[in-house]
């Protein structure tokens, strides 16, 4: 398969009255890579993929796949497959009904829609009525309907949702398989431990703003450790960490230390004879770098 397009926005932004639910945003998302798409619930993920696909239309800027907006693709669908919702299914239809009736808008033969019901682990209940369906089932037809045009770009929002265990790692192995043939694949998500066994890439966005975009590597970079430490000397502790070049604050009942790993502060602490009453690890993870960009907390 051929390179997938593009996905970029240029100072996009969306108002709805007095509320900016997207706030200039600028990123591109490559091919060939699995990009996660981040923020907490309400951070505007949704209204910019809706302005991606040409379901809403920016208040200001502008959102591509490749060179040109969505809609003006000759067949959109062929180019980028979208799932914004799990819940947008006629109840009384069956799941194989569901993708016959979307096969000729996307210009597909009625045997693509077998194959995809099967491919996406629905077979048993190709002929149940999909308001019987779980909301994992709904999502994987979710992916079923998106992936009708064999897209060389997949946008996904939460996918995840309602998916079991052993469906969260299909999900993962079927994105990363997406990538490596070249196409590319934007999932959102407000849970960057959903996700961070999966991309590549990370853009990340808080009131719609832009706050972090980078390879997950880069973000990496950013989850420096840190170290509890209680003790009866705090005071001793404080100039340690002065004199190590470590920054300290209170914390609890004794200090938070930066940039030094448990181990780091025991050893240290040992021989300057500091006696220490509790130390542990904190921090130090991704989900920690997350909840400090977009302002959240654990």
């Amino acid at each position: 398969m051929a390179a997938g397009p593009t996905l970029s926005v240029e100072g996009l932004a969306k108002s709805f009255g007095s509320v900016r639910a997207v706030d200039g945003l600028t990123f591109t998302i490559r091919s060939g890579a699995v990009t996660g798409f981040l923020g907490p619930n309400g951070a505007g993920k949704t209204t910019t993929l809706r302005m991606l696909l040409g379901l809403t239309r920016p208040t200001a800027g502008r959102a591509l796949v490749g060179d040109r907006p969505y809609v003006e693709h000759e067949r959109p669908a062929r180019v980028v497959g979208a799932a914004l919702e799990a819940s947008s299914f006629h109840p009384g239809r069956t799941g194989l009904g569901h993708l016959e009736v979307f096969a000729p808008q996307v210009g597909v033969a009625r045997q693509r829609c077998r194959e995809l019901i099967e491919f996406v682990g629905l077979g048993a209940a190709a002929d149940r009525r999909v308001g019987g369906y779980s909301m994992g089932m709904r999502q994987r037809l979710a992916l079923a309907t998106a992936l009708l045009g064999d897209p060389p770009a997949i946008v996904l929002d939460e996918p995840a949702n309602g998916l079991d265990p052993e469906g969260i790692v299909w999900l993962r192995r079927l994105l990363r398989r997406f990538a490596d043939e070249g196409r590319t694949v934007l999932v959102s998500s407000h849970v960057l431990a959903e996700v961070q066994h999966t991309v590549d890439d990370v853009v990340i966005i808080a009131q719609g703003r832009l706050v972090h975009a980078s390879s997950l590597e880069d973000l990496a970079h950013l989850a420096a450790p840190e170290t509890y430490v209680e003790s009866p000397d705090l005071g001793g502790v404080s100039r340690l960490c002065e004199e190590r070049g470590w920054p300290a604050r209170p914390a609890d009942r004794g200090l938070l230390v930066g940039t030094a790993t448990a181990a780091e502060v025991g050893a240290a602490a040992y021989r300057a004879g500091i006696e220490l009453h509790q130390l542990a690890s904190r921090g130090g993870d991704l989900e920690d770098v997350f909840l400090r960009l977009t302002g959240g907390t654990r």
